[in-house]
């Protein structure tokens, strides 16, 4: 591997028996091996698990058996999400010999679908607030600037995916805790409607407010993170029970015809942005009229 992949790139080398998941494995332990004392990104390698997961990956690629496009992808999950006998901190020393005995929801489904687990990802202490240096583990620096933030709360989540040591990762919204590290690091990442990802096993910010959700390089390949984590969770009192779509089936349709409504006042006056930032929101709804969307400003209660 002489460049980082996207997830939907390497599932369709994979399913072609063109990329081995035990050498994709190895390839992202020596990246974290050289970059993570750096970033921070991660708070647990789990070496010996991630082998384990890619020689059986690998050995029903051999017998033509794949679970589906995340079969034999390295992955990580932010330190909130519970993992049956790996430590799960909240990178908090509260936390410092918590050992889950069950997997939260999000991590048993990607683990049936075929996943690599490389470890357990940087986060703000319980997700909230900042980054602190008087933690177990030091904050996640932001990969394009180590001098810069990453976004929070799931930092070492964006770093991760920024630096290439994951292919993907989860992370959790309650107010901003995907989106805010994906935009800060360059990535793509998913707040999924309320209700349709299970929050069981993931500690909790504000039970009401909270979106587990996905990370990565592509929409596309936020997509298919997602696929697997969607769906009824008697666990989760507020788990919808309907059918889950297709997540990926619309992908390159394009926007014609999409209604796109921007908030204008929260970005030019509630709370000014660079004239940088600006400027490439105005760029992104440009792009969006040309390609035929119908964009129109709205006004939301403060």
């Amino acid at each position: 591997m002489t460049e980082v992949l996207t997830i939907a790139e390497a599932g369709r080398l994979i399913a072609a028996r063109q990329l081995s998941p035990v050498e994709l494995t190895q390839e992202h332990l020596v990246r974290i091996r050289a970059l993570n004392s750096t970033l921070n990104a991660f708070v647990l390698v789990t070496e010996e698990r991630a082998m384990a997961d890619a020689h059986a990956a690998e050995a029903r690629q051999m017998a033509g058996a794949l679970r589906g496009p995340l079969d034999g992808i390295p992955i990580a999950h932010k330190d909130i999400f519970n993992t049956a006998g790996i430590r799960t901190t909240a990178h908090s020393k509260l936390l410092e010999a918590n050992v889950p005995t069950a997997d939260a929801f999000a991590v048993r489904r990607w683990g049936e679908a075929g996943t690599v687990l490389l470890g357990k990802l940087a986060t703000h202490e319980f997700a909230f607030g900042g980054p602190s240096f008087d933690l177990p583990w030091p904050p996640a620096r932001n990969p394009w600037n180590v001098e810069h933030f990453t976004g929070g709360s799931s930092s070492g989540t964006g770093a991760a995916v920024a630096a290439g040591l994951i292919l993907g990762g989860t992370g959790s919204d309650t107010g901003g805790s995907i989106r805010s590290p994906a935009a800060l690091c360059g990535i793509a990442g998913i707040k999924p409607t309320f209700g349709l990802a299970s929050r069981a096993g993931i500690l909790p910010l504000a039970y009401t407010m909270d979106h587990p959700g996905t990370m990565a390089w592509t929409a596309e390949d936020t997509a298919l993170l997602l696929q697997p984590m969607a769906g009824h969770d008697p666990a989760d009192p507020a788990s919808a029970d309907r059918p889950v779509a297709d997540f990926s089936a619309d992908l390159h349709t394009g926007v014609k015809g999409l209604r796109i409504g921007v908030v204008r006042h929260f970005f030019e006056s509630d709370q000014q942005v660079s004239d940088a930032t600006l400027a490439g929101i105005n760029t992104a709804l440009d792009d969006f009229r040309a390609e035929g969307a119908q964009v129109s400003d709205v006004t939301l209660s403060p």
